[in-house]
């Protein structure tokens, strides 16, 4: 099969846009989350829109036996992977350094930071075999300022960054590109997730401004990953016109 990406977390938000903006372009999808329902509908709406084929994977990258168990038994026709895109992450919880919880501070860095690492670390072998490939690796602005209150989940996309830069100097010799797209502030299960389903306070995060979409993030990856070959984009910083940086933004009439 000509063109295949492998995005994480693809049951909502950045993985699921990206997804559906590669399929929409003929690429075959392979597609990992951790709701199954979710996944298999996703499959279904991939195939029957675009006429992709679409390779559904159910685990959770905190678990690093499933990881390799899924990826390293891939059929050989899904094993010339293109792309692939560590979207999964979270942030749980926003309180301050002596209140947070560790199990929040667990599940970050559980899946931000090692779960990113279990997949790459699985798919590398494809890659090196075809003598190219390309890691996505979805930080965040958090990476590049830390704020009040966001200690630990700055301190895991931080690790994305450096994890990133890396990859990119230990990974040359194998002609494999890394690039590290940081977003800011965008409405999509994010802020539900991180306050743990209090709407009230995840609407006042985007209130007063127009955040990013999920697809602005989906059509920045998409350029990323189709320039030619010996192009490579590094590091990228993306955020909506209010915001300056990940403590900045004007909430304006």
């Amino acid at each position: 099969m000509d063109n295949i990406i492998l995005v994480t977390g693809a049951t909502s938000g950045f993985g699921k846009a990206i997804a559906e903006k590669f399929a929409s372009h003929g690429w075959h999808c392979i597609i990992t989350g951790r709701r199954k329902e979710r996944l298999d509908e996703l499959s279904a709406a991939l195939t029957n829109a675009y006429g992709v084929k679409v390779l559904p994977l159910h685990f959770d990258v905190q678990n690093k036996d499933a990881v390799f168990a899924a990826i390293q038994n891939l059929p050989t026709a899904w094993q010339a992977i293109d792309v692939l895109v560590n979207n999964a992450g979270l942030a749980a919880g926003r309180d301050s350094f002596e209140d947070a919880s560790l199990e929040d501070w667990e599940t970050m860095i559980d899946t931000n930071v090692k779960g990113l690492l279990y997949m790459s670390k699985a798919v590398l072998p494809y890659f090196i075999a075809s003598g190219k490939g390309h890691i996505i690796n979805l930080g965040s602005t958090a990476a590049k300022e830390v704020y009040t209150n966001g200690n630990v989940y700055c301190a895991t996309k931080s690790a994305v960054d450096a994890i990133s830069k890396a990859q990119r100097v230990d990974l040359l010799p194998h002609k494999i590109k890394v690039t590290a797209i940081h977003p800011g502030a965008a409405e999509t299960e994010f802020s539900m997730v991180r306050f743990k389903g209090d709407a009230t306070k995840a609407n006042a995060i985007y209130a007063g401004y127009e955040p990013l979409k999920a697809e602005d993030i989906a059509d920045t990856t998409w350029y990323c990953a189709n320039l030619p070959q010996h192009v490579c984009i590094n590091d990228l910083v993306i955020t909506c016109t209010a915001q300056a940086n990940s403590y900045y933004t004007y909430k304006g009439a």
